[in-house]
């Protein structure tokens, strides 16, 4: 009788951290996305631009000009992202102390295309650039999520992100949002299960499932505690490697950005030199509409367009180190060059719209 009402305790707290975790997802979407996204729509409709391009500004020159405009770029960057970064980090943080992990890997641990499928669904509504996805996918693996999955979870936040879809109709027209959303859909879906097949459901670093698993000095913790240490301890593993990585992109694009005008050409090479850029670079959610409006203002087409249309926003330098002991460097390498390929393929469309 003692073990029965011990077992339905055990039960409901897990259900209430359950119901808990929903909440502050939900609200931090709110604060972080959901809300800012509001206007948006209304600005694009009627001037048909959602703001200034994050590479206005870019200069060349000296050494110290392209430090000047990389640190220029970095702050913006993150004052664009921070509230997004927060909540994946929190949220990330407290799937690792409060959901039951038996949840996730029933919903996230199928290792066929139904947990590619569950993964990208999960993501629609969540809108992170793929940085602020980036924490919430090595959660997603340390609790046991299948390799499908979390990809599908990673790219679905950008390369399907719906209010994105909808600037882009009003920006930059319905045959480039059409471009995005059937390639989108096939890095979301078709990647992430290829990815999966590949990796033949690898488990994520073993030293980071150790310290998962282990029973610490924290284990008896209250759940307060157990959750600020998680979270500390992400935000001092991420937030060097990140800000570093993002200034380091930032001296790379001011020195390659300016060097572009005047070169109005619509040459393959070009298209593969902006899928590879843009397979590495970082922005925040939708910046590539802007990024885009700016690259055809240089005349350099819509087939280069095309491709930053596609690699800009769905995986970067940044978040590849963020990820990367959640994955093997064997499905890095496949999801990086995956990104590429496609990148070269709608730039190769591109240059028909």
């Amino acid at each position: 009788m003692q073990s029965g009402i011990t077992h339905n305790q055990s039960v409901s707290k897990k259900w209430l951290g359950f119901a808990v975790f929903l909440i502050v997802f939900a609200v931090g979407l709110y604060w972080a996305k959901w809300n800012p996204y509001f206007h948006k729509p209304i600005l694009a409709s009627k001037e048909h631009n959602i703001g200034t391009s994050l590479l206005a500004g870019m200069t060349g020159g000296n050494f110290s000009e392209v430090v000047k405009s990389a640190w220029n770029y970095s702050i913006t960057y993150f004052l664009a992202i921070w509230k997004a970064l927060l909540v994946a980090t929190i949220v990330a943080s407290l799937m690792q102390v409060i959901v039951p992990r038996e949840w996730l890997t029933r919903v996230l641990g199928k290792t066929g295309f139904l947990g590619s499928v569950s993964g990208g669904l999960l993501a629609l509504p969540a809108m992170m650039c793929t940085c602020c996805a980036a924490p919430v996918v090595s959660g997603l693996r340390k609790c046991s999520s299948s390799v499908g999955a979390a990809i599908a979870f990673w790219f679905g936040n950008t390369a399907l992100n719906p209010a994105v879809l909808i600037f882009m109709v009003f920006v930059l027209g319905w045959k480039f949002t059409i471009l995005r959303l059937i390639l989108g859909i096939i890095l979301v879906f078709g990647v992430s299960y290829l990815a999966n097949r590949i990796a033949k459901n690898e488990a994520a670093d073993p030293a980071m499932m150790e310290k998962m698993n282990k029973k610490d000095k924290l284990s008896g913790k209250p759940l307060l505690v157990r959750w600020i240490y998680t979270f500390g301890k992400m935000l001092v593993t991420i937030l060097p490697l990140y800000i570093l990585s993002v200034f380091v992109m930032g001296l790379l694009i001011s020195w390659v950005y300016p060097t572009l005008n005047g070169h109005a050409i619509h040459s393959f090479w070009l298209i593969i030199a902006f899928a590879i850029i843009g397979t590495l670079f970082v922005i925040p959610t939708a910046a590539e509409i802007a990024i885009i409006q700016a690259v055809l203002a240089l005349g350099l087409g819509h087939g280069p367009a095309a491709a930053l249309l596609i690699t800009l926003p769905v995986i970067s330098i940044p978040s590849i180190i963020m990820v990367r002991k959640a994955f093997s460097k064997k499905t890095i390498a496949f999801l990086t060059m995956s990104v590429m390929v496609l990148g070269i393929v709608a730039g190769c469309i591109g240059t028909f719209i």
